[in-house]
C-alpha cells in the first residue's frame, strides 16, 4: 500500500510533535505506519499565549528532528499532500483554515476543539459536505485503550448512564469548558452517543460540573477538576452494575496512536470514526454548558 503523504496546519501544540514522532520515527514503540508527515504550515495565534509561545520552538523541532518542511501557506500544504492534520491549538481559527483546505477534497483531521461556537462548527461541516471532504474532529481521550475496552464489554448490559471527570484548565481566549472540558465531554459522548436534549452547569474555584439529560432518559455528567486530579476517568453505569475506568490507563501517547490509526483508515476510504452529527452536538453541549455556567439555568440544546 502506498504511504500517505501527510501535511500539517498549525505547529503550536504538543500534539504536533507527538504526531510527527509517531508517524516519522520508525523506531518509536508506538510508531504508526502508512503515512509520513512531510510538510506543514506553522500558523500561530499572537493573542493566545499558549500558541504564540510555542509555535517557533515546535515548528523548528519538526524541521530539525523529523524532517518536516515548512511552507508559506495552508494552500501549499493541501496541494502537496494526500491528507492533512489541522492541529492549530486555537479553536477560533479552525473555520478559516479549513475553508482553505476543504476545496481540495483531501481527508482532514481537526484537533480539538473543532470550533468554539455552534455556528462555526456547522459551517465547517457544511463546507466538508459541499466539497465531499472527509473530516473528523476529536480529543485523543476518546481513543484511549482502556476506555474503548470498557465500552465494548457488554457483559453487564447496556449503558444507562455515565459520569466522567478530568482536569480542567480555563483559558480566556477559549471560553469556559471548551479548552480542556472537551476531553471529558468526548468521554461522555463516547459512552452515551448523541441525543442530549438539555444541560445544566455549576462551577466554583475548584470544580466545574455539567449534567446532561438524554432524550431516552439517560443522564450523563462531566466534572472538571480545576485543582486536583489529572486522570481522565469514566464511570459507566450499566443495567447490572457500574465500572470505573481510567480512560488512558496512564498511556497518554497511545490515545494519539489510536487516533492516528483512525485518521489513516479514513484517508483510505473508511467512514469517519466520529460522525459529524455527534461532533456538532458535542460542541453545542459545551456551548450550552457555558451558557448555564453564567445563568445557572437549564439550557436546551
Amino acid at each position: 500500500m502506498k504511504e500517505l503523504n501527510i501535511g500539517m496546519v498549525g505547529m503550536d501544540t504538543s500534539h504536533s510533535r507527538i504526531y510527527a514522532s509517531l508517524l516519522n520515527r520508525a523506531s518509536h514503540p508506538l510508531h504508526v505506519p502508512g503515512g509520513r508527515l512531510t510538510c506543514g504550515y506553522a500558523g500561530g495565534s499572537a493573542d493566545f499565549p499558549l500558541s504564540a509561545s510555542r509555535v517557533e520552538e515546535i515548528s523548528r523541532e519538526l524541521q530539525e528532528h523529523y524532517g518536516v518542511e515548512l511552507v508559506s501557506s495552508i494552500a501549499e500544504v493541501a496541494e502537496r499532500t494526500d491528507a492533512v492534520l489541522l492541529t492549530s491549538v486555537d479553536g477560533r481559527v479552525h473555520r478559516e483554515q479549513f475553508a482553505v483546505l476543504a476545496p481540495y477534497g483531501k481527508p482532514v483531521f481537526i484537533d480539538k476543539p473543532l470550533a468554539l461556537t455552534s455556528a462555526d462548527a456547522r459551517a465547517i461541516m457544511e463546507l466538508a459536505a459541499s466539497y465531499g471532504t472527509p473530516v473528523f474532529s476529536s480529543s485523543m481521550v476518546r481513543f484511549g485503550g482502556p476506555l474503548n475496552e470498557a465500552l465494548k464489554d457488554e457483559s453487564a448490559g447496556s449503558i444507562v448512564g455515565a459520569d466522567c471527570c478530568g482536569p480542567l484548565e480555563l483559558q480566556p481566549t477559549q471560553p469556559g469548558l471548551f479548552w480542556y472540558g472537551i476531553h471529558t465531554a468526548e468521554m461522555l459522548y463516547a459512552a452515551l452517543g448523541g441525543g442530549c436534549i438539555s444541560v445544566r452547569a455549576q462551577s466554583n474555584e475548584t470544580q466545574e460540573w455539567a449534567v446532561g439529560q438524554w432524550r431516552d432518559g439517560r443522564i450523563g455528567t462531566m466534572r472538571g477538576n480545576v485543582t486536583g486530579g489529572t486522570d481522565f476517568t469514566a464511570v459507566l453505569h450499566r443495567e447490572r452494575g457500574s465500572t470505573a475506568v481510567n480512560a488512558l490507563g496512564g498511556h497518554y501517547e497511545a490515545g494519539h496512536q489510536n487516533l492516528l490509526r483512525q485518521f489513516l483508515l479514513m484517508a483510505g476510504g473508511a467512514p469517519p470514526p466520529v460522525s459529524p452529527a455527534e461532533t456538532l452536538e458535542l460542541i453545542r453541549f459545551l456551548e450550552a454548558a457555558n451558557e448555564s455556567r453564567v445563568t445557572g439555568q437549564t439550557v436546551l440544546l
